[in-house]
């Protein structure tokens, strides 16, 4: 039986094994300043194997560093040794009742960069869409810490602006970038990890204003790509402006929405609301059914009978102002001409227009013909689409819209949570992403904005759509109206909203969706340090090793590390069995048969591979004697060959 690794992947291992695979040859070993035999990749191979120029550090070229990037690659890769571990009395059921764990939906305290390093696996290419709303680095300093400036003797060294007898190098040391540094340490990071769970068509959006987005722009342009980047629209949020901005009251921020890959036209269009359908289809047909009417000439002058030959072609209007491309008696010909006597084309080619004859018609415009089409609201029950606007001014999209909200689900005048998002903005913004049965994912989630937004859409419109979120468990100051009201941490805030938003809309709609959340927290693994690194125990320590894993964890913190490790869902439906005796796990109807008890017996492992599970994973002393775990093999090639078996 293989082990479980029990860890997060390392990413920059896997990258090495794919560019060694790739360039076997580049590959080769050096010898590091303390002598040690270390792996290298040689230049000169690589740079002959792909015809191209590898630049070297000194060289000019385009590009977006601050101190300490590399490091921060460098974090994005590493593997961390860490777990979730599930809080059941934190959980809430689907229909939402406390304690219920059958919720599709996940809530995870911790530090979001550990969070995304265990989903990752998991997750990998299955969210939909991510919304962020991080630290502006504005040095304000509310419940959520978001002051990232260094002091200018730590710029100064990080930057290398010092010698080694720390005198500064440069005459500058107010330089800019102090401020910026740690932010991009932190942020840099957290987005690489997050492109990896998008699907394919997957998008994210990040809220940021005037300090960062400068700089987080060009963080998604080399994450992302330019190419994948579709927006960068101005949200009104405070009519009423800052007073305490230093020179300009300001009133906006911004949303930045880069995609995984580049999306078709159109991909973020949304429904048009009933207001703006009745009032854009104003005209009915003999049905009922509203309609406009839209001119088929291509007002759009960079194109005409010059380029586009084929849309250049004749109409025939009779005296009754039917539309045909027969030439009819006493009908009058008409082409896609402009006032001034420019000859454009139509927006349809002649054999779409026979084709969709019926919706044409004429209109007499001053002494010339003008074709129309009718542009039906709905089509086929759908609604008609529109593209959004780089400018947000909705009143519903207001940062005091957010606070009512909150204010209004913990019954209080009192600001538990600084300047929330409005639910409405959010659900814009799930809306253009087309997530109707996708995976949401905040991992700067705040008090939860996110995931009531998504639980009011399902209950607008019956999807079902989940949600990821994630928060530091930080604390709440003492002084402020939250922490006297029983809410110590910024997690205890957003766990609440969610109970309470998910009762207030269950009562207002009674819709058949999911108002609950499985609760999670980052933790230290289950496995104690000789489980990853045998050899560095004494074998006069090892007394104390006769099992690997920590006292204080259960078979259901083992679990969901296992489930991590092998890449299965958290919302993944569990059930306890008992077989012989056992504990047995059956996750998502038998894909993963799991059993943790110690003297495990043969008939146990014979009826767990006679239900043939794609997993089957044990403790690596889990069997009652030698002659199990000498037959253990057997078994499962005579009753499940196929099964993959794994210990821990």
């Amino acid at each position: 039986m293989d082990k479980l690794k029990m860890h997060t992947p390392d990413i920059a291992e896997q990258n090495y094994k794919k560019l060694a695979e790739l360039f076997p040859d580049a590959v080769t070993e050096i010898k590091d300043e303390d002598g040690n035999t270390v792996r290298a990749i040689d230049k000169d191979v690589l740079m002959q194997e792909i015809n191209t120029k590898v630049i070297d550090d000194g060289q000019e070229r385009y590009q977006f560093t601050w101190p300490d990037k590399r490091k921060s690659m460098v974090m994005a890769n590493a593997p961390i040794a860490k777990t979730l571990r599930l809080e059941k009395e934190k959980s809430v059921g689907r229909d939402g009742t406390p304690g219920g764990v059958d919720s599709k939906n996940i809530y995870v305290e911790g530090d979001n960069l550990d969070a995304l390093k265990l989903l990752q696996e998991t997750y990998l290419g299955k969210v939909k869409m991510i919304y962020i709303d991080p630290p502006y680095n504005t040095g304000n300093d509310f419940i959520y810490e978001d002051d990232f400036a260094q002091s200018v003797d730590e710029y100064a060294d990080n930057s290398g602006q010092t010698d080694e007898e720390g005198n500064r190098l440069v005459q500058n040391s107010e330089s800019n970038g102090r401020f910026h540094t740690d932010w991009l340490n932190m942020i840099y990071p957290r987005i690489k990890i997050s492109k990896d769970l998008l699907t394919k068509d997957g998008i994210i959006f990040i809220s940021i204003d005037d300090n960062e987005v400068k700089n987080l722009r060009e963080i998604c342009n080399e994450i992302f790509g330019e190419q994948c980047f579709i927006a960068q629209i101005t949200l009104l949020c405070n009519p009423k402006g800052r007073s305490q901005d230093k020179y300009v009251a300001n009133c906006h921020e911004y949303i930045l929405i880069y995609s995984r890959t580049v999306l078709d036209k159109g991909s973020l269009s949304i429904p048009k609301t009933e207001d703006e359908i009745s009032s854009n289809y104003s005209l009915f047909d003999e049905d009922g059914n509203p309609y406009r009417e839209l001119e088929l000439r291509n007002t759009h002058r960079d194109f005409g009978k010059f380029n586009r030959p084929k849309l250049w072609y004749p109409f025939y209007v009779d005296n009754t102002g039917n539309v045909s491309l027969e030439k009819k008696e006493n009908s009058v010909e008409v082409f896609p001409i402009w006032d001034d006597g420019f000859e454009g084309c139509w927006t349809w080619g002649k054999e779409k227009a026979e084709k969709e004859i019926r919706l044409l018609t004429a209109k007499l415009v001053g002494n010339r013909y003008k074709i129309y089409r009718k542009s039906y609201a709905y089509i086929d029950g759908e609604k008609p689409l529109k593209q959004v606007k780089s400018i947000w001014t909705d009143k519903s999209f207001f940062t005091e819209k957010g606070q009512i909200a909150l204010n209004d689900l913990f019954n209080t005048k009192n600001k538990y949570f600084q300047s929330p998002k409005s639910p409405f903005l959010i659900k814009q913004c799930i809306s253009m992403a087309h997530c109707e049965n996708g995976i949401v994912l905040d991992f700067f989630s705040g008090s939860a904005t996110t995931a009531q937004a998504v639980i009011s859409l399902n209950a607008e419109d019956k999807g079902n759509r989940k949600y990821i979120a994630v928060q530091i468990n930080e604390i709440v100051d003492e002084k402020n109206s939250a922490f006297k009201a029983g809410y110590k941490t910024i997690c205890d805030i957003g766990e609440e909203r969610i109970r309470r938003a998910g009762k207030k809309i269950k009562e207002e709609t009674d819709a058949d969706i999911d108002y609950g959340f499985r609760c999670f927290k980052v933790d230290s693994s289950n496995m104690k340090d000789v489980y990853y690194t045998p050899a560095d125990v004494e074998q006069l320590s090892l007394d104390g090793f006769e099992d690997n894993i920590k006292e204080d964890r259960t078979p259901e913190d083992l679990l969901i590390q296992v489930m991590l490790d092998l890449g299965i869902l958290l919302s993944s439906d569990i059930e306890i069995q008992n077989i012989n005796g056992r504990k047995v796990f059956s996750v998502a109807d038998g894909y993963l048969l799991a059993c943790f008890d110690k003297d495990v017996t043969e008939e146990t492992v014979i009826e767990i591979a006679k239900k043939k599970p794609f997993y089957a994973i044990f403790r690596d002393n889990s069997m009652a004697n030698d002659s199990v775990a000498a037959n253990f093999e057997q078994i499962f090639e005579t009753y499940s060959p196929e099964t993959v078996r794994k210990v821990l």
